[in-house]
């Protein structure tokens, strides 16, 4: 990865203004747009649109280095900035509804910038955020399962879409979770949605696009086998997360469980009963890693490890990261989605599910 070029934070980047955005862009106009540069919404969807547009077009992802993706609020004129811009990839989810708000003002007054949504085409195959997991077993033959229906999660998508969820993580029972990127089989499809959209735009460029997908897609393959291959060498089938749960579409994809105290939302807080089952399913299973968020513990992810290490027979903790963010000693080392994948989540996973 290009460190240089791929410069994680433009600072200043900026907040939304609900319903009075076309007002504030007025004297942005579609001459100034051009195809050199382009934003995409957070840290994963800003680094496979890197990796697909190779030299073409430089992108910029605006959310700080240490900040999750999801639930994060703009501040600035990100929006005008965005308009200048000759493209915009975002998921089109209320998890992300600044990014929502701006997809729908550029495609309403700012016709010269491509809007590309990640989340095109796989609405048969999204998650409700109250979607269990059924790791009793694991089915290697995955891309049977990559073609089903997942019908949980399904119904009222398009109505979802259009929801509000200022909190982040304030969804009901009908909402659908958005971590599709966590499945490296689903990745190939987001990846090629992205190649399209420019494709489709730039066509002086789009075999770039193609063949720069296509490259990209035989790495995510590769991830895909890593994580089979750990699976099925797995003594264990159950993790303990001290934090909200934001991998249901990689327990679903390999047939694992990540148990947290606390589920999908960041909001929740740990009960007494939580944590004590929770201490109690550690010592019954003989976990004795448990994992954590590194990023900002708003989920009071610290304590909360803090507290299953106290109580359980647990001796040690590693991180996992949702990538919906980077922290500052991976940007240090130009780590991507597949770096951070390969560096973090699978090195923590063998480790918990005694897949040595």
């Amino acid at each position: 990865m290009d460190v240089t070029r791929r410069a994680l934070v433009k600072t200043g980047a900026g907040a939304v203004a609900t319903g009075a955005l076309a007002g504030c862009l007025d004297d942005v106009g579609s001459a100034s747009a051009g195809f050199e540069d382009g934003y995409a919404a957070f840290f994963t969807l800003w680094d496979w649109a890197e990796q697909v547009s190779g030299d073409a077009v430089a992108f910029e992802n605006p959310v700080g280095t240490g900040e999750a993706g999801h639930g994060w609020s703009p501040g600035g004129d990100l929006t005008r900035e965005i308009a200048s811009a000759g493209a915009f990839v975002y998921l089109d989810t209320p998890e992300f509804s600044w990014a929502q708000d701006i997809a729908s003002t550029l495609e309403t007054d700012y016709d010269s910038v491509t809007v590309i949504d990640g989340l095109e085409g796989l609405d048969d195959e999204l998650l409700g955020w109250d979607h269990e997991v059924d790791a009793g077993g694991h089915d290697d033959g995955h891309e049977d399962e990559h073609n089903e229906s997942h019908e949980d999660g399904n119904e009222s998508h398009e109505d979802d879409h259009n929801e509000s969820h200022e909190g982040g993580h304030d969804h009901d029972e009908t909402s659908i979770d958005p971590h599709v990127w966590l499945d490296p089989v689903l990745a190939q499809d987001v990846v090629t949605t992205i190649a399209t959209g420019l494709a489709d735009a730039d066509p002086d460029n789009a075999e770039t696009y193609e063949d720069n997908a296509a490259e990209y897609v035989a790495e995510l393959e590769d991830l895909d086998q890593q994580f089979e291959d750990l699976i099925d060498a797995a003594d264990r089938r159950v993790a303990v997360f001290a934090g909200h749960d934001s991998f249901t579409y990689l327990q679903e994809r390999y047939g694992f469980e990540i148990h947290t105290p606390v589920g999908v939302s960041a909001q929740d807080q740990a009960t007494t009963e939580d944590m004590a089952a929770t201490i109690d399913l550690v010592d019954e299973e003989g976990i004795e890693t448990i994992l954590y968020n590194p990023f900002k513990a708003t989920d009071g992810s610290y304590q909360m490890v803090e507290n299953i290490l106290e109580g359980s027979n647990a001796t040690d903790a590693m991180p996992i990261t949702h990538l919906s963010g980077t922290l500052g000693q991976w940007q240090e080392k130009g780590w991507g989605y597949r770096d951070q994948m390969e560096e973090i989540n699978l090195p923590a996973f063998r480790e918990v599910l005694d897949a040595q």
